[in-house]
């Protein structure tokens, strides 16, 4: 078992350390900024102080610490043979979030969200998931912490995807397709178009109509918000320590992995901090999908986070509330806005977006696999194709850290299609 001596007694929330203020959240009415009433149908009370606050610091209470020593602290790894396979001088390290419970990064936020909400008294969590590593994850707590778990899944992962479906319902959860017709959010997607493959936004908005009409029923989101984003800074603030464990001073480059943001900005934000402060010069790089490439090719304005238009007014780059991306294999990665605070460090400077082609993700996982011995998860072979093409460019030594968001055990169809082909 981990040594608990070694989980981060606190979570780190960039919004205090940066000199320009995040944008609010908007009212979807007034367009004022949300206060925590507003947020109090949808959150538990625990949460919507995290979504608001400033402060730089904020302290993992013991029973998320106890439930975060059972699988962390997870690995740094130094990858010596995908140095040599790329021929490149750089010493590559990987923050391998594969060893958790359900093979991903997106635990350290479900153990917190359903703690949070089952201090409050609520019996039932709704969410939606795209490849289901979130749907797995929230399961995973709920059970841990006796909470009902209801999972809109994207349509075109619950088909594809089958696999996770089963670790949710395994753990407790109950799964359905979207969009559906048990929302009227479903019911108005489907009459538009039957043959939808849906998308994360369709998801939000079912999962947040049912909430909304429970009073014992909170929302739960796996990425983009302020608090969720809190969460996965153990990420992050495990491997700036881990590095100087190893010997080096800092990263040169951190690649990671861009959908909702939450696992890049987990990674990433500690790092940052180093920059903020002046001990360092660390570039982070944001790898999103072409199909999904909301940093590259988004706007960066307000715009909502579902499709209904159910949730407040977010700041972030956003490709529009109503797009809905191509079936890609990455799921998790197929979101049509970014994480308001992610985007706000792009905006500042601090992140740079590169749109990574489905084939070319998978070509770097294949490498990175048959050099290392871990199948990456789809999302996470962006940051690694990446970082790939970077490090094969380098001609001086440099740190490279990559963000290996979780493995792609319950992916290997998506691999069979490359490997056979299929994928363009």
């Amino acid at each position: 078992m981990p040594d608990a001596q070694s989980i981060p007694t606190h979570w780190y929330n960039i919004a205090g350390d940066l000199d320009v203020a995040p944008p609010p959240h908007l009212h979807p009415g007034t367009r004022e900024p949300v206060t925590a009433d507003d947020l109090a149908p949808l959150f538990a009370s625990g949460l919507i102080e995290q979504e608001l606050s400033t402060e730089t610091d904020i302290a993992i209470p013991e029973p998320v610490r106890e439930a975060y020593a059972s699988y962390r602290t997870t690995p740094l790894i130094r990858a010596r043979s995908f140095e040599k396979a790329l021929g490149t001088p750089a010493r590559i390290y990987v923050k391998y979030e594969g060893v958790s419970p359900v093979g991903s990064h997106k635990v350290n936020s479900a153990v917190a969200q359903a703690y949070y909400n089952s201090l409050d008294g609520v019996t039932r969590l709704t969410t939606e998931t795209g490849a289901g590593q979130w749907g797995s994850a929230l399961a995973f707590a709920c059970a841990r912490f006796g909470i009902d778990l209801e999972v809109w899944q994207v349509r075109a992962s619950y088909d594809a995807k089958p696999y996770r479906r089963f670790l949710i319902e395994t753990y407790g959860g109950t799964v359905h397709a979207s969009p559906s017709e048990l929302t009227e959010a479903g019911r108005a997607v489907l009459a538009r178009d039957p043959g939808t493959p849906g998308s994360l936004g369709i998801a939000v908005s079912e999962a947040v109509e049912v909430a909304v009409k429970d009073p014992l029923a909170r929302y739960t989101l796996g990425s983009v918000l302020n608090h969720v984003v809190l969460h996965q800074t153990v990420i992050g603030l495990e491997a700036v320590e881990q590095l100087r464990a190893a010997g080096e001073d800092n990263a040169d480059i951190v690649f990671g992995c861009a959908g909702g943001g939450s696992n890049l900005a987990g990674l990433a934000f500690p790092f940052i901090r180093e920059v903020l402060h002046d001990r360092a010069k660390t570039r982070v790089v944001a790898a999103e999908p072409t199909a999904c490439p909301s940093i590259t090719q988004g706007r960066y304005r307000y715009d909502h986070g579902d499709i209904a238009g159910l949730t407040p007014l977010l700041k972030m780059h956003t490709l529009g509330q109503d797009f809905i991306p191509d079936p890609i294999h990455a799921g998790g990665l197929r979101y049509h806005g970014m994480a308001p605070l992610l985007s706000h460090t792009v905006e500042l400077g601090y992140v740079e977006g590169r749109a990574v082609r489905q084939t070319d993700a998978f070509a770097a996982a294949v490498e990175f696999a048959r050099n290392e011995g871990i199948v990456p998860a789809p999302e996470a072979s962006h940051a690694i194709a990446a970082a790939a093409e970077y490090a094969r460019g380098l001609t001086e030594p440099e740190v490279i850290v990559i963000g290996l968001s979780g493995h792609g055990q319950l992916d290997l169809p998506a691999y069979d299609a490359y490997l056979s082909g299929k994928l363009v």
